[in-house]
């Protein structure tokens, strides 16, 4: 969460951070703040509690603040509630070193309570506050620079971080530091750029560099100086990143969510395109054999939110196809419950950024107990990419809007293929079945096309149940997991009170709450669970519910039931998320539009959680 950028080189560069801030919004909205300097200049810190809007405004759109070195922050609350004076950047009292953060310093407390000691004062509720004087205390006790500085500063500090500072003694430089917090940065036609996420610098270079965990760097105009945590300078090589600039841009939809929803197709048959080769599943790319893969006796699936729905979908394709027995785990429990894991396991993590905090601790516990681990990401060269011993990557390109829709399409694509790939090699399907179930997963994006040809229906519908107070989604098998990312896009942009049940567990308590007027969506693409969940929407069509159905064309009989019913496209059961989801995401959108709200970012909410 939050996001950083800075710049240093041979333009103003105010402008420049308020531009790539704009871009990083998504990881936080409760305030922002830039500083700035020129090589003879005191810094200029500029801050306002709120969207970036405000800060555009105090700064007259970065033409009022000068200078060709600069760092900037847009907030998502952790410590400390949204306002100017907890917005970053912080400064040391004398204002001797100025800096962003990125992340959660877990001992803060214990820090403050010595630098407070040792004469500093502090103005903010914030963990930032302590680092940036942290960093300051060292630089002046024992007077060998910015990188021994932060350097002793990071043996101290304990948490997750990602920190651009600035030093008064040494304009015309950004030194920047990281552990657990993504941060990566760019270089072109002597100017450097720092960002927490890809799509704040495209518009400026796709050369970049990845900074490791506990690694330092010195940014001056084109270049830049990295060294360990020990002070030994290191090499790093250059990357360039592939991502079109225009696909950061709303491409004349009204929301990012929307774009993103109509990319889809687009993203389905990219990340299906990457790993099959005529007709045939080809994992070179991914780095796993087939003789690995003969091995894995058990796989243990392990997301966060959007991605963990992903998992409940893969468990039933998984075990149904591979009959590999599968556990899925929210990754922000898999660690503290001291997990069981099998040797000849895999340990799967999905993560759209590739920087999820709790994803990426369960990753390295899985590689401490000496179990092979897949990462399956979407952004090139991220913490989670880079140390899994395997990465199927997702091309769903960058996705802005909080809510998730293709980053989410492309890992269902992902684990079919990983299942039909892991069911061929274990012998547990024919050459036919895998054939056609290629087939079956090649033809998707012309499907989920027909769905977004026929969204003024769900439009239609969505304003119709805007004003709802509570909605409960419903279904059996992967009919539930595709309730629970439902539910999910249904309360994180509308702020409806939503719930996902296994249509079964309904007379086990929740009944209850079902009363007139009640909106209760039944998700039927499972042919063989298709009457036991029509009979739930019957019991709860009797207490007085609003019924929506959601199945596949050939099922009319729910008509009889429903209120109102959405079809898709026939598939192969197995693979029916990847239609049945989409509606849902029209859904949730259209509702949040209907209710005014901002669709792109919902409150609270922050893209990526890179803290625990």
């Amino acid at each position: 969460m939050c996001g950083i950028v800075g710049f240093v080189g041979n333009e103003q560069a105010a402008p420049i951070l308020l531009d790539s801030l704009s871009k990083l919004e998504y990881r936080g909205y409760d305030s922002a703040g830039i500083a700035v300097r020129d090589d003879d200049k005191e810094v200029e810190v500029v801050k306002a509690k709120g969207r970036l809007k405000g800060l555009f405004e105090k700064t007259n759109g970065g033409n009022a603040v000068l200078g060709t070195c600069g760092i900037g922050h847009t907030r998502w609350a952790t410590h400390g509630e949204p306002s100017e004076l907890n917005a970053h950047p912080h400064c040391s009292d004398d204002r001797n070193v100025v800096g962003v953060h990125n992340g959660i310093i877990e001992n803060y407390l214990e820090l403050k309570e010595k630098l407070t000691k040792s004469g500093y004062s502090f103005c903010s509720q914030t963990d930032t506050e302590v680092a940036v004087k942290l960093v300051d205390y060292y630089y002046k006790k024992y007077n060998e620079g910015p990188v021994d500085a932060i350097a002793r500063s990071m043996m101290r500090i304990r948490g997750s971080y990602a920190l651009a500072i600035l030093f008064k003694d040494h304009p015309h430089k950004i030194y920047v530091a990281r552990k657990d917090s993504p941060m990566i940065i760019g270089i072109s036609n002597g100017n450097s750029y720092i960002a927490s996420d890809v799509p704040a610098i495209l518009k400026y270079t796709r050369s970049v560099y990845y900074i490791g965990n506990l690694e330092i760097a010195c940014l001056t105009g084109g270049d830049v100086e990295f060294f360990n945590i020990d002070r030994e300078p290191i090499e790093k090589k250059l990357t360039e990143i592939k991502w079109d600039a225009e696909a950061a841009e709303k491409g004349g939809y009204e929301h990012f969510m929307m774009k993103e929803i109509h990319e889809q197709p687009k993203a389905v048959q990219d990340t299906f395109n990457s790993v099959v080769k005529d007709g045939v599943i080809d994992f070179s790319s991914v780095g796993l054999t087939d003789e690995e893969m003969k091995r894995f006796s058990q796989i243990y699936i392990v997301a966060c939110g959007s991605a963990y729905h992903v998992g409940v979908v893969a468990q039933y394709v998984l075990e149904n196809m591979a009959k590999v027995p599968v556990r899925v785990e929210l990754a922000s429990e898999f660690r503290y419950r001291d997990p069981i894991i099998d040797e000849n396991g895999l340990v799967i993590i999905i993560s759209q950024s590739g920087e999820t905090a709790d994803s990426l601790a369960a990753l390295r516990l899985a590689k401490e107990r000496g179990v092979k681990t897949l990462g399956i990401v979407n952004v090139v060269g991220s913490s989670i990419a880079r140390e899994a011993d395997n990465v199927f990557y997702t091309l769903a390109g960058p996705e802005i809007a909080v809510a998730t829709t293709k980053a989410y399409s492309t890992q269902l694509i992902a684990c079919y293929l990983l299942a039909i790939k892991l069911a061929q090699v274990k012998e547990t399907i024919d050459e036919n079945e895998y054939s056609e179930c290629i087939k079956e997963i090649a033809s998707l994006p012309e499907k989920i096309q027909k769905i977004l040809e026929d969204k003024e229906r769900i439009q239609w519908f969505a304003a119709k149940v805007a004003n709802s107070k509570d909605v409960f989604f419903i279904g059996r098998g992967i009919d539930y997991a595709i309730s629970l990312e439902g539910s999910l896009k249904m309360k994180e942009i509308s702020y409806i009170h939503s719930e996902a049940y296994a249509a079964g567990e309904l007379k086990h308590g929740t009944i209850s709450l079902i009363e007139d007027g009640t909106l209760v969506i039944g998700v039927l693409t499972q042919s063989a669970l298709y009457e036991k969940t029509i009979s739930n929407m019957v019991e709860v069509k009797s207490r007085g519910a609003y019924l929506m159905g959601l199945t596949a064309y050939g099922n009319y009989n729910i008509e009889d039931t429903a209120d109102f019913t959405v079809y898709i496209p026939r598939t192969d059961t197995r693979f029916a998320t990847s239609l049945a989801v989409v509606p849902l995401q029209l859904l949730g959108y259209y509702v949040s539009v209907a209710r005014g709200l901002d669709v792109d970012k919902p409150r609270n909410l922050a893209k990526s959680v890179t803290v625990e």
